[in-house]
């Protein structure tokens, strides 16, 4: 069978329905079929089972609707990857999230520029103009996936030993909790549409959902970072724990 070798079950007390969807859902949830594989065609799967494409078709979308495969238009259907979860009001580091869904990690170091601050940076990391700043664009991959796309801004003031850090081999993220003490942070979190860059650079279509969440970090009320990290929609999602105030 096409994507994979034939899929096993003969159980006579199941309907030919609930087969195909225990056996597809068996071989997600061992990991033998990994985030990203094509599940065979409803034709290849109509041929295998001996039975209507209808059958076929009712098992994909009750797949679909649990959330386990994602089906694309002309493509087919593929295992859909693990939603990755992060805690609202947590400084928290990507790796640790992509390896909690047990996928390889990957950092990459787009571009770097040492530059002095403008009208715009002035205002997100909220230091005068003409400070000189790190500014870094990377990407972090989950797999054969992009995870997170992230703008980040350093204050050279704050962090002078930015300057001569080598972000190509230390992701700038833990690098900074590691090495530069913070007192204070600030999240902002939103729903965007990618601009058609943004959307190349994720690997997603136009148009297609993002979550934004935006960080600043202060070190005794000197600005130190200002962080930009977009993920696609439907890989993400956010999670706050609350106890009840007292008094």
């Amino acid at each position: 069978m096409a994507g994979g070798e034939a899929i096993a079950g003969d159980e006579p007390v199941l309907s030919l329905h609930q087969r195909i969807l225990d056996d597809i859902e068996s071989r997600i949830l061992s990991g033998e079929w990994a985030p990203g594989h094509r599940i065979p065609f409803e034709h290849e799967l109509t041929e295998y089972y001996n039975c209507s494409r209808m059958t076929v078709n009712k098992a994909l979308t009750q797949l679909a609707k649990a959330g386990l495969i994602e089906r694309k238009r002309k493509s087919g259907s593929f295992v859909s990857f693990p939603q990755s979860q992060a805690a609202i009001l947590e400084i928290h580091d990507i790796k640790e999230e992509v390896a909690a869904l047990g996928l390889p990690y990957r950092f990459e170091l787009m571009k770097r520029w040492d530059r002095l601050s403008g009208p715009a940076d002035a205002k997100l990391l909220d230091i005068p103009r003409h400070t000189p700043i790190v500014e870094l664009l990377c990407r972090h991959h989950a797999g054969k996936r992009v995870f997170a796309l992230e703008e980040r801004i350093i204050s050279l003031t704050a962090v002078p030993t930015a300057a001569e850090t080598d972000f190509a081999e230390n992701s700038p993220g833990p690098w900074l909790v590691a090495c530069v003490p913070w007192s204070n942070a600030q999240h902002s979190i939103r729903a965007v549409a990618p601009t058609p860059d943004k959307a190349e650079m994720l690997g997603i279509a136009v148009g297609a959902p993002c979550l934004v969440i935006e960080r600043q970090t202060w070190n005794t009320g000197q600005p130190v970072t200002h962080v930009r990290f977009t993920y696609p929609g439907d890989s993400h999602a956010l999670v706050a724990k609350f106890t009840p105030s007292q008094g």
